[in-house]
Protein backbone atom coordinates (compact mmCIF):
# COMPACT_ATOMS: atom_id res chain seq x y z
CA UNK A 1 0.00 0.00 0.00
CA UNK A 2 1.40 3.39 -0.99
CA UNK A 3 0.05 6.85 -1.75
CA UNK A 4 0.97 10.53 -1.83
CA UNK A 5 -1.51 13.14 -0.61
CA UNK A 6 -2.00 16.85 0.01
CA UNK A 7 -1.51 17.35 3.73
CA UNK A 8 -4.39 19.81 4.20
CA UNK A 9 -6.93 17.36 2.76
CA UNK A 10 -5.51 14.42 4.69
CA UNK A 11 -5.35 16.38 7.94
CA UNK A 12 -9.00 17.46 7.65
CA UNK A 13 -10.18 13.94 6.83
CA UNK A 14 -8.22 12.36 9.68
CA UNK A 15 -9.63 14.89 12.16
CA UNK A 16 -13.22 14.27 11.02
CA UNK A 17 -12.90 10.50 11.31
CA UNK A 18 -10.98 10.72 14.60
CA UNK A 19 -14.18 12.00 16.26
CA UNK A 20 -15.74 8.54 15.87
CA UNK A 21 -12.94 6.77 17.74
CA UNK A 22 -13.09 6.42 21.51
CA UNK A 23 -9.95 5.87 23.56
CA UNK A 24 -12.11 4.31 26.28
CA UNK A 25 -13.28 1.35 24.22
CA UNK A 26 -12.53 -2.15 25.52
CA UNK A 27 -12.16 -3.42 21.94
CA UNK A 28 -8.54 -2.73 20.88
CA UNK A 29 -9.25 -2.65 17.12
CA UNK A 30 -11.71 0.23 17.62
CA UNK A 31 -8.93 2.49 18.91
CA UNK A 32 -7.67 2.40 15.35
CA UNK A 33 -8.54 4.15 12.10
CA UNK A 34 -8.89 2.05 8.98
CA UNK A 35 -7.23 3.38 5.82
CA UNK A 36 -8.21 1.89 2.44
CA UNK A 37 -6.28 2.86 -0.68
CA UNK A 38 -8.32 2.08 -3.81
CA UNK A 39 -7.41 2.77 -7.44
CA UNK A 40 -9.36 6.06 -7.54
CA UNK A 41 -9.74 7.13 -3.88
CA UNK A 42 -8.64 6.88 -0.27
CA UNK A 43 -11.18 5.96 2.43
CA UNK A 44 -10.73 6.55 6.17
CA UNK A 45 -13.04 4.82 8.68
CA UNK A 46 -13.48 5.35 12.43
CA UNK A 47 -15.93 3.49 14.63
CA UNK A 48 -17.24 3.10 18.17
CA UNK A 49 -20.23 1.32 19.66
CA UNK A 50 -22.66 4.11 18.67
CA UNK A 51 -21.61 5.42 15.28
CA UNK A 52 -19.18 5.11 12.36
CA UNK A 53 -17.68 7.86 10.21
CA UNK A 54 -16.40 6.99 6.75
CA UNK A 55 -14.56 9.72 4.80
CA UNK A 56 -13.56 9.37 1.15
CA UNK A 57 -10.88 11.46 -0.59
CA UNK A 58 -10.98 11.32 -4.38
CA UNK A 59 -7.93 11.60 -6.60
CA UNK A 60 -9.25 14.92 -7.90
CA UNK A 61 -10.68 17.47 -5.43
CA UNK A 62 -11.89 20.95 -6.38
CA UNK A 63 -10.62 20.33 -9.91
CA UNK A 64 -7.07 19.68 -8.72
CA UNK A 65 -5.11 16.49 -8.17
CA UNK A 66 -4.75 16.05 -4.40
CA UNK A 67 -4.01 12.33 -4.20
CA UNK A 68 -1.86 9.81 -6.04
CA UNK A 69 -2.43 6.09 -5.40
CA UNK A 70 0.77 4.18 -6.06
CA UNK A 71 -0.34 0.82 -4.61
CA UNK A 72 -3.71 -0.27 -3.24
CA UNK A 73 -4.14 -1.87 0.16
CA UNK A 74 -5.49 -1.44 3.70
CA UNK A 75 -4.18 -0.87 7.21
CA UNK A 76 -5.47 0.06 10.67
CA UNK A 77 -3.42 2.57 12.68
CA UNK A 78 -3.89 4.13 16.11
CA UNK A 79 -6.33 7.00 15.50
CA UNK A 80 -4.94 9.03 18.39
CA UNK A 81 -1.31 8.93 17.27
CA UNK A 82 -2.09 9.22 13.57
CA UNK A 83 -4.07 12.40 14.21
CA UNK A 84 -1.34 13.86 16.45
CA UNK A 85 1.36 13.18 13.87
CA UNK A 86 -0.54 14.34 10.77
CA UNK A 87 -1.58 17.70 12.23
CA UNK A 88 2.07 18.47 13.06
CA UNK A 89 3.51 17.71 9.62
CA UNK A 90 4.48 20.73 7.48
CA UNK A 91 3.80 19.58 3.93
CA UNK A 92 2.45 16.89 1.61
CA UNK A 93 2.69 13.29 2.75
CA UNK A 94 4.18 10.14 1.28
CA UNK A 95 2.51 7.15 2.99
CA UNK A 96 3.80 3.59 2.52
CA UNK A 97 3.01 0.26 4.22
CA UNK A 98 5.24 -2.82 3.99
CA UNK A 99 4.36 -6.51 4.21
CA UNK A 100 4.81 -6.46 8.00
CA UNK A 101 2.08 -3.82 8.48
CA UNK A 102 4.65 -1.13 9.28
CA UNK A 103 3.55 2.29 8.01
CA UNK A 104 6.12 4.90 7.01
CA UNK A 105 4.82 8.48 6.90
CA UNK A 106 7.17 10.98 5.28
CA UNK A 107 6.79 14.77 4.97
CA UNK A 108 9.85 16.66 3.70
CA UNK A 109 12.71 15.34 5.89
CA UNK A 110 10.41 14.08 8.67
CA UNK A 111 9.95 10.32 8.76
CA UNK A 112 7.52 8.61 11.14
CA UNK A 113 7.01 4.86 11.45
CA UNK A 114 3.86 3.35 13.00
CA UNK A 115 2.93 -0.26 13.67
CA UNK A 116 -0.35 -1.28 12.08
CA UNK A 117 -3.09 -3.61 13.31
CA UNK A 118 -4.41 -6.57 11.31
CA UNK A 119 -7.11 -5.07 9.09
CA UNK A 120 -9.13 -8.32 9.02
CA UNK A 121 -10.15 -7.72 12.65
CA UNK A 122 -11.87 -4.44 11.77
CA UNK A 123 -15.69 -4.69 11.85
CA UNK A 124 -17.54 -4.47 8.54
CA UNK A 125 -20.14 -1.80 7.88
CA UNK A 126 -23.86 -2.67 8.01
CA UNK A 127 -25.60 -3.62 4.76
CA UNK A 128 -27.95 -0.87 3.63
CA UNK A 129 -30.85 -1.07 1.17
CA UNK A 130 -30.03 1.69 -1.29
CA UNK A 131 -33.56 1.74 -2.72
CA UNK A 132 -35.32 3.14 0.37
CA UNK A 133 -33.89 6.63 0.41
CA UNK A 134 -34.70 10.22 1.30
CA UNK A 135 -32.55 13.16 0.19
CA UNK A 136 -32.40 16.31 2.34
CA UNK A 137 -30.29 19.44 2.03
CA UNK A 138 -27.67 19.53 4.79
CA UNK A 139 -28.85 22.94 6.03
CA UNK A 140 -32.41 21.64 6.48
CA UNK A 141 -31.16 18.49 8.23
CA UNK A 142 -28.90 20.47 10.58
CA UNK A 143 -31.74 22.84 11.45
CA UNK A 144 -34.27 20.10 12.23
CA UNK A 145 -31.73 18.33 14.46
CA UNK A 146 -30.70 21.53 16.28
CA UNK A 147 -34.32 22.41 16.95
CA UNK A 148 -35.10 19.06 18.57
CA UNK A 149 -32.01 17.25 19.94
CA UNK A 150 -31.53 19.63 22.89
CA UNK A 151 -34.82 18.40 24.41
CA UNK A 152 -33.76 14.73 24.61
CA UNK A 153 -33.14 13.19 28.00
CA UNK A 154 -29.60 13.07 29.42
CA UNK A 155 -30.38 10.05 31.60
CA UNK A 156 -30.19 6.40 30.53
CA UNK A 157 -33.02 5.28 32.85
CA UNK A 158 -35.38 5.55 29.86
CA UNK A 159 -33.19 4.81 26.80
CA UNK A 160 -35.76 5.78 24.13
CA UNK A 161 -35.94 9.31 25.56
CA UNK A 162 -32.18 9.79 25.06
CA UNK A 163 -32.82 9.77 21.31
CA UNK A 164 -34.71 11.77 18.72
CA UNK A 165 -37.61 10.13 16.90
CA UNK A 166 -37.35 10.44 13.10
CA UNK A 167 -40.69 9.63 11.46
CA UNK A 168 -40.57 9.46 7.65
CA UNK A 169 -43.74 9.64 5.61
CA UNK A 170 -44.12 10.02 1.85
CA UNK A 171 -44.05 13.82 1.98
CA UNK A 172 -43.18 14.66 5.59
CA UNK A 173 -40.39 14.18 8.12
CA UNK A 174 -41.32 14.71 11.77
CA UNK A 175 -38.61 14.87 14.43
CA UNK A 176 -39.52 14.74 18.13
CA UNK A 177 -37.39 14.84 21.27
CA UNK A 178 -38.58 14.82 24.87
CA UNK A 179 -37.30 14.14 28.38
CA UNK A 180 -40.91 13.87 29.71
CA UNK A 181 -40.71 17.43 31.16
CA UNK A 182 -40.33 19.24 27.85
CA UNK A 183 -40.80 18.39 24.20
CA UNK A 184 -39.67 19.83 20.87
CA UNK A 185 -41.29 18.92 17.55
CA UNK A 186 -40.22 19.98 14.07
CA UNK A 187 -41.79 19.05 10.73
CA UNK A 188 -40.15 19.26 7.30
CA UNK A 189 -41.73 18.70 3.88
CA UNK A 190 -39.78 16.09 1.91
CA UNK A 191 -40.05 13.56 -0.92
CA UNK A 192 -39.24 10.16 0.55
CA UNK A 193 -39.06 6.50 -0.48
CA UNK A 194 -38.11 5.73 3.13
CA UNK A 195 -41.18 5.08 5.29
CA UNK A 196 -41.01 4.36 9.01
CA UNK A 197 -39.98 5.65 12.44
CA UNK A 198 -36.50 5.41 13.91
CA UNK A 199 -35.01 6.53 17.25
CA UNK A 200 -31.51 7.99 16.76
CA UNK A 201 -29.26 8.53 19.82
CA UNK A 202 -28.82 12.22 20.64
CA UNK A 203 -25.08 11.59 21.10
CA UNK A 204 -24.85 10.46 17.47
CA UNK A 205 -26.83 13.45 16.23
CA UNK A 206 -24.60 15.90 18.11
CA UNK A 207 -21.58 14.37 16.37
CA UNK A 208 -23.40 14.54 13.04
CA UNK A 209 -23.95 18.28 13.59
CA UNK A 210 -20.20 18.75 14.02
CA UNK A 211 -19.42 16.63 10.98
CA UNK A 212 -21.79 18.22 8.46
CA UNK A 213 -21.86 21.71 9.98
CA UNK A 214 -19.30 23.11 7.52
CA UNK A 215 -20.76 21.43 4.42
CA UNK A 216 -23.53 22.62 2.13
CA UNK A 217 -24.65 19.58 0.20
CA UNK A 218 -27.46 17.10 -0.25
CA UNK A 219 -27.52 14.23 2.23
CA UNK A 220 -29.04 10.83 1.46
CA UNK A 221 -30.61 8.97 4.37
CA UNK A 222 -31.00 5.18 4.52
CA UNK A 223 -32.20 3.00 7.39
CA UNK A 224 -32.49 -0.60 8.52
CA UNK A 225 -33.99 -2.07 11.70
CA UNK A 226 -30.73 -1.45 13.56
CA UNK A 227 -28.90 1.40 11.79
CA UNK A 228 -29.46 4.72 10.04
CA UNK A 229 -27.01 6.22 7.53
CA UNK A 230 -26.51 9.86 6.54
CA UNK A 231 -24.45 9.99 3.36
CA UNK A 232 -23.02 12.85 1.29
CA UNK A 233 -20.68 12.59 -1.67
CA UNK A 234 -17.58 12.17 0.49
CA UNK A 235 -18.82 11.36 4.01
CA UNK A 236 -20.97 8.56 5.39
CA UNK A 237 -22.22 8.63 8.98
CA UNK A 238 -23.62 5.35 10.35
CA UNK A 239 -25.48 5.37 13.67
CA UNK A 240 -27.04 2.59 15.66
CA UNK A 241 -30.73 2.94 16.45
CA UNK A 242 -32.34 2.75 19.89
CA UNK A 243 -34.74 -0.16 20.28
CA UNK A 244 -38.21 0.45 21.70
CA UNK A 245 -41.35 2.45 21.08
CA UNK A 246 -41.26 6.23 21.31
CA UNK A 247 -44.06 7.64 23.51
CA UNK A 248 -47.17 8.80 21.67
CA UNK A 249 -47.69 12.56 21.60
CA UNK A 250 -51.20 12.45 20.13
CA UNK A 251 -53.42 14.62 22.28
CA UNK A 252 -50.64 16.78 23.71
CA UNK A 253 -51.30 19.57 21.22
CA UNK A 254 -55.05 19.18 20.92
CA UNK A 255 -56.16 21.12 24.01
CA UNK A 256 -57.47 24.61 23.43
CA UNK A 257 -55.31 27.05 25.44
CA UNK A 258 -57.04 29.26 27.99
CA UNK A 259 -54.54 32.11 27.51
CA UNK A 260 -52.38 33.09 24.55
CA UNK A 261 -49.81 35.89 24.81
CA UNK A 262 -47.56 37.16 22.02
CA UNK A 263 -44.08 38.36 23.00
CA UNK A 264 -40.83 39.46 21.40
CA UNK A 265 -38.59 36.37 21.28
CA UNK A 266 -35.25 38.10 21.93
CA UNK A 267 -36.60 40.35 24.68
CA UNK A 268 -38.28 37.38 26.40
CA UNK A 269 -35.07 35.34 26.25
CA UNK A 270 -33.04 38.19 27.72
CA UNK A 271 -35.58 38.70 30.51
CA UNK A 272 -35.49 35.02 31.48
CA UNK A 273 -31.71 35.09 31.37
CA UNK A 274 -31.68 38.01 33.84
CA UNK A 275 -34.20 36.32 36.11
CA UNK A 276 -32.07 33.15 36.17
CA UNK A 277 -29.42 34.97 38.23
CA UNK A 278 -31.60 34.51 41.34
CA UNK A 279 -33.09 31.15 40.32
CA UNK A 280 -30.00 28.98 40.69
CA UNK A 281 -30.76 27.80 44.22
CA UNK A 282 -33.92 26.09 42.99
CA UNK A 283 -33.63 22.55 41.67
CA UNK A 284 -35.59 23.49 38.52
CA UNK A 285 -34.29 27.04 38.11
CA UNK A 286 -37.75 28.35 39.05
CA UNK A 287 -38.95 31.45 37.21
CA UNK A 288 -42.47 32.82 37.62
CA UNK A 289 -44.59 34.28 34.83
CA UNK A 290 -47.60 36.39 35.77
CA UNK A 291 -49.90 38.59 33.73
CA UNK A 292 -49.98 42.11 35.10
CA UNK A 293 -52.45 44.85 34.15
CA UNK A 294 -53.70 42.87 31.13
CA UNK A 295 -50.90 44.38 29.02
CA UNK A 296 -47.69 43.18 30.64
CA UNK A 297 -46.15 39.91 31.71
CA UNK A 298 -44.05 39.92 34.88
CA UNK A 299 -40.97 37.67 34.91
CA UNK A 300 -39.55 37.11 38.38
CA UNK A 301 -37.36 34.92 40.54
CA UNK A 302 -36.02 35.02 44.05
CA UNK A 303 -33.25 33.68 46.22
CA UNK A 304 -33.81 33.31 49.97
CA UNK A 305 -30.24 34.52 50.57
CA UNK A 306 -29.40 36.91 47.74
CA UNK A 307 -32.62 38.71 46.83
CA UNK A 308 -35.11 38.85 43.99
CA UNK A 309 -35.64 40.26 40.51
CA UNK A 310 -38.85 41.40 38.81
CA UNK A 311 -39.20 42.54 35.22
CA UNK A 312 -42.26 43.60 33.23
CA UNK A 313 -42.47 43.20 29.46
CA UNK A 314 -45.22 44.54 27.23
CA UNK A 315 -47.46 41.90 25.67
CA UNK A 316 -47.92 42.43 21.93
CA UNK A 317 -51.24 40.58 21.96
CA UNK A 318 -53.31 38.66 24.52
CA UNK A 319 -56.42 36.51 24.20
CA UNK A 320 -58.36 34.40 26.67
CA UNK A 321 -58.10 34.35 30.46
CA UNK A 322 -56.04 37.27 31.77
CA UNK A 323 -55.58 35.77 35.25
CA UNK A 324 -52.37 33.74 35.08
CA UNK A 325 -49.43 32.73 37.27
CA UNK A 326 -47.11 29.90 36.17
CA UNK A 327 -43.68 28.76 37.35
CA UNK A 328 -41.36 27.24 34.73
CA UNK A 329 -37.82 25.90 34.51
CA UNK A 330 -35.77 28.89 33.32
CA UNK A 331 -33.12 26.73 31.66
CA UNK A 332 -35.74 24.85 29.65
CA UNK A 333 -37.28 28.14 28.53
CA UNK A 334 -33.96 29.63 27.46
CA UNK A 335 -32.90 26.53 25.53
CA UNK A 336 -36.26 26.51 23.76
CA UNK A 337 -36.12 30.18 22.81
CA UNK A 338 -32.49 30.14 21.66
CA UNK A 339 -33.23 27.88 18.71
CA UNK A 340 -36.25 29.88 17.52
CA UNK A 341 -35.39 32.16 14.60
CA UNK A 342 -38.70 34.02 14.40
CA UNK A 343 -38.94 37.48 16.02
CA UNK A 344 -42.14 36.76 17.95
CA UNK A 345 -43.60 33.75 19.78
CA UNK A 346 -46.95 32.76 21.15
CA UNK A 347 -46.94 31.35 24.69
CA UNK A 348 -50.09 29.25 25.01
CA UNK A 349 -51.13 28.54 28.62
CA UNK A 350 -53.80 26.19 29.94
CA UNK A 351 -53.79 26.94 33.65
CA UNK A 352 -50.89 26.73 36.09
CA UNK A 353 -50.34 22.95 36.05
CA UNK A 354 -50.59 22.00 32.37
CA UNK A 355 -47.69 22.27 29.88
CA UNK A 356 -47.29 25.54 28.00
CA UNK A 357 -46.99 25.54 24.22
CA UNK A 358 -44.35 27.72 22.56
CA UNK A 359 -45.12 28.48 18.92
CA UNK A 360 -43.00 30.76 16.70
CA UNK A 361 -45.23 33.28 14.90
CA UNK A 362 -45.51 32.29 11.24
CA UNK A 363 -43.92 28.85 11.69
CA UNK A 364 -46.42 26.17 12.67
CA UNK A 365 -43.92 23.44 11.77
CA UNK A 366 -41.99 23.99 15.02
CA UNK A 367 -43.73 23.47 18.36
CA UNK A 368 -42.42 23.10 21.92
CA UNK A 369 -44.01 22.08 25.20
CA UNK A 370 -42.66 22.76 28.70
CA UNK A 371 -44.27 21.42 31.87
CA UNK A 372 -44.71 23.84 34.79
CA UNK A 373 -42.71 23.40 37.98
CA UNK A 374 -44.74 22.45 41.03
CA UNK A 375 -43.93 24.87 43.83
CA UNK A 376 -45.76 23.05 46.61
Amino acid sequence: MEFKINNDYFKKAVLEVRNAVSSKTTIPILTGMKIDAKPDSLTLTGSNSDFVIERTISIVNDGLSRLEILETGSIVLSAKYLNEIIKKLPNDIHFKVDENQLATIKSEEIITKMNGIDVTEYPSLPNIDLHNIVTINSNDLIEIIKQTVFAASKYETSPVLTGVSFSFQKELLTCIATNSHRLSLKRLKIKSDLIGSFIVPSSSLNELLKLFGSYTTDIDIFATKTNIVFKSENISFYSRLIEGNYPSISGLFSQQPSTIVTLDTKQLLEGIDRASVFANEWRNNNINFQIDDNSKIMISSMSSEMGEIREKQYIKNISGDEELSVTLDGNFMMEALKIIKEKEVNLCFNGSIRPILIEPIGNGSHLQLISPVRTY
